[in-house]
């Protein structure tokens, strides 16, 4: 179970989408529509990394078998779809396709780099197989060419994996897996790509095994920690060096991060944070005028963009897009990603935006709300809006303004929604405000400047001593700009 290893320009093409399977196991506590949610959610997650979803396996059980996930019955029922034969070989040799042969036998360095030569080498594969089942709801249609992409809705072993494949003869992949390849492929800046690759590597490394060549053992030596290393051990440890050194290069980055963020302490800032394709980047282009990245896959912005409300204030408003988030995140992505939460613990106001229109929208604020009390940044002041509610009737409006009656329900792409909620929030940092008199010297004069920059000016004359501004501003600005003028 590795990385995802077709050619990308393949995947952007939908007529040659691969053709996926996805598996899923409903555990007790699991409700039908939680299991349906779960099940689309993945569905959405396939097909923003380039899957055709063609077909869905779920069963009821207990746990997950140990073995391969599904009982034995759903196993055979999947390999039918798959041209497998449904039975795992008992003490069988792994068998590797080629281009995960090739994946688990790189060093570690280039471990993650995708082989140009992918597609040509898929190009000399056997003829495909064909799919002659009898066929079943989502199934494809007979005569054509057998999925051989099996996406698990769940984080599974390695050996769960491998008996996977061996069972269905398919590719397998899990949720986690999924996840992490679509948040490499969305990594723009610098940090993002060392979150994520450092995310990566961690997923991998427990899933190296040793190739067809068997464990052969290298001799110690300069570089080496000992003699009778064998290779896959080599490798491992080769991705604990390079995890090491993305981390501490990301740490240099987060410094430089937490310098930014501290310079900007006493702007008042507002955090848009919520699930995935909530519709948060194209509030904050709405809000801002800017022309931040507003597609409709899941996890389009990784990246934290800090923008000033438009038009501008006085002071000003700084509003921040943070990546969105998902049931199930894998923890080592929320791990790499602190940094970028941490633009929503130290913000003044949270703007936790959820999707109306999706019926799942509750399930998917309490996964927001859960992982930003795991920073604690469930004690910054926060409103909830309602987005996309111009996909909702009057009366599912009606419902919603009882079950949330402080929420504010708008739609990003309605200018008048847009407005309001522009003043909703000129107006809670107003609120803040107290008013305060200063008097700047001739002698500092350039304060002035800073004076207008970080507080309301509702008066200033000149006389003989200096400026006197009548300001409203917050109680730490004005505390902050007084201690300035009084300094020497």
């Amino acid at each position: 179970m590795g990385p995802i290893t077709q050619d990308q320009s393949m995947r952007e093409n939908p007529e040659e989408r691969p053709a996926a399977i996805l598996v899923a196991v409903q555990l007790p506590g699991v409700t039908d529509v939680d299991h349906e949610a779960d099940l689309a959610e993945l569905g959405r997650l396939a097909h923003t990394c380039g899957y055709d979803v063609v077909a869905t396996v779920t069963q009821r059980r207990d746990a997950l078998a140990a073995a391969a996930v599904l009982g034995e019955g759903k196993l055979k029922e999947l390999a039918a779809m798959t041209g497998g034969e449904g039975v795992i070989p008992s003490g069988a040799p792994d068998r590797m396709t080629k281009a995960r042969a090739k994946f688990e036998s790189t060093t570690a360095k280039d471990a993650l780099a995708r082989a140009e030569e992918d597609a040509e080498d898929a190009s000399k594969d056997e003829a495909p197989d064909v799919y002659r089942g009898k066929g079943h709801k989502g199934a494809p249609a007979p005569e054509v060419q057998f999925p051989k992409v099996i996406i698990v809705d769940h984080e599974i072993s390695p050996s769960q994996a491998r008996n996977l494949e061996k069972a269905t003869g398919a590719e397998v992949h899990d949720r986690t897996g999924i996840i992490v390849e679509i948040f490499h492929r969305h990594a723009k800046s610098r940090e993002a790509r060392l979150q994520v690759e450092i995310a990566r590597l961690v997923y991998v490394a427990p899933r190296l095994r040793e190739g067809a060549g068997g464990g052969d053992r290298v001799r110690g030596g300069v570089g080496g920690k000992g003699a009778g290393e064998s290779a896959l051990e080599l490798d491992r440890r080769k991705i604990r060096d390079r995890i090491a050194e993305l981390r501490e290069e990301l740490e240099a980055i987060q410094r430089d991060q937490a310098t930014r963020r501290a310079l900007r302490r006493d702007q008042r800032r507002v955090a848009l944070v919520g699930y995935t394709n909530a519709g948060k980047s194209s509030l904050m282009r709405a809000l801002t005028g800017s022309d931040v990245l507003v597609a409709d896959k899941l996890f389009a912005t990784l990246d934290t963009t800090v923008r000033a409300l438009h038009p501008e204030t006085k002071p000003r408003v700084l509003v921040s897009d943070t990546v969105g988030f998902i049931k199930k995140l894998p923890h080592d992505l929320v791990a790499s990603f602190r940094s970028t939460l941490d633009e929503a613990l130290e913000a003044s106001l949270l703007l936790y935006v959820a999707d109306a229109s999706d019926p799942t929208f509750r399930a998917q604020l309490e996964v927001t709300q859960s992982v930003l009390r795991e920073i604690g940044a469930n004690a910054v002041p926060s409103k909830l809006l309602l987005n996309k509610v111009d996909r909702l009737d009057e009366h599912e409006r009606l419902l919603l303004s009882r079950e949330y009656p402080e929420a504010i329900q708008l739609s990003a792409r309605e200018a008048g929604d847009v407005a309001q909620l522009r003043e909703t929030i000129v107006a809670y940092f107003d609120s803040e405000m107290v008013e305060g008199e200063l008097t700047v010297p001739y002698a500092k004069q350039a304060l002035v400047g800073q004076v207008h920059e970080s507080a309301k000016v509702v008066s200033e004359e000149y006389d003989e001593v200096g400026a006197r501004l009548t300001i409203k501003a917050h109680p730490v600005t004005l505390a902050r700009l007084q201690s300035l003028i009084s300094g020497s």
